[in-house]
């Protein structure tokens, strides 16, 4: 009798041994996972807000729409060919995201002009021949000038001032680039001057592309 209760105690005891064993192994596995998982990028602006459509040409004399970044993670800037401070410095850092993803079919930069006036489709070709990048990763953009505006303040949030009476003496200068994500959704802005922050922001693009 007191031999088979010893032998019953012990196997109760191994029981509990394996039991606690598997919990700790599971929380170890559920752990790592969380861990080796990058954390969401937020969703910056106001809630629920989403870029609209928009219809611009590129370097190419190609159309270029919404439905042609569909399903891809977007940077989209704005800067003009003429500019002899910020945009040099911004568009020499953005190689490095071209260079990054250019061979990717998920990742697209959209370089609006600001100066559509002087910056036609010829005009943005030459620049980006000498940049030496190609569409469809890097599409420098021109058109209505209202229209280019209206994205750059309503859709992607990138000027924060109020526009003059007059279109044509409006002008928007920013350093500021913003990030889009498969759904077209803004998952963050960053300081396309700042070094540190363009190799933030292709760290949060192959994030994005992740998700």
């Amino acid at each position: 009798m007191s031999k088979g209760k010893k032998e019953g105690i012990s196997r109760t005891q191994l029981m509990g041994l394996l039991f606690v064993t598997a919990i700790s192994v599971a929380g170890i596995v559920f752990l790592a996972i969380s861990l080796s998982k990058p954390d969401p990028l937020p969703f910056p602006g106001p809630p629920e807000h989403a870029p609209g459509p928009f219809s611009f040409l590129n370097q190419n004399g190609e159309l270029v729409t919404e439905k042609s970044v569909e399903g891809k993670v977007t940077v989209v800037e704005y800067f003009f060919t003429t500019c002899p401070g910020i945009c040099k410095v911004m568009n020499k850092n953005l190689e490095l995201v071209y260079t990054a993803f250019k061979n990717s079919r998920e990742v697209c930069i959209l370089s609006h002009t600001v100066d559509p006036l002087h910056d036609s489709v010829n005009v943005l070709h030459e620049y980006s021949e000498r940049l030496q990048v190609q569409s469809p990763v890097w599409q420098f953009l021109t058109g209505d000038k209202e229209k280019l505006y209206k994205a750059a303040r309503i859709d992607y949030l990138l000027a924060v001032e109020d526009p003059p009476t007059e279109i044509e003496n409006d002008f928007i200068h920013t350093e500021y680039v913003a990030l889009l994500d498969k759904e077209r959704r803004i998952r963050g802005f960053y300081n396309a001057t700042d070094l540190k922050m363009v190799r933030k922001l292709i760290d949060d693009i192959r994030k994005l592309l992740e998700e």
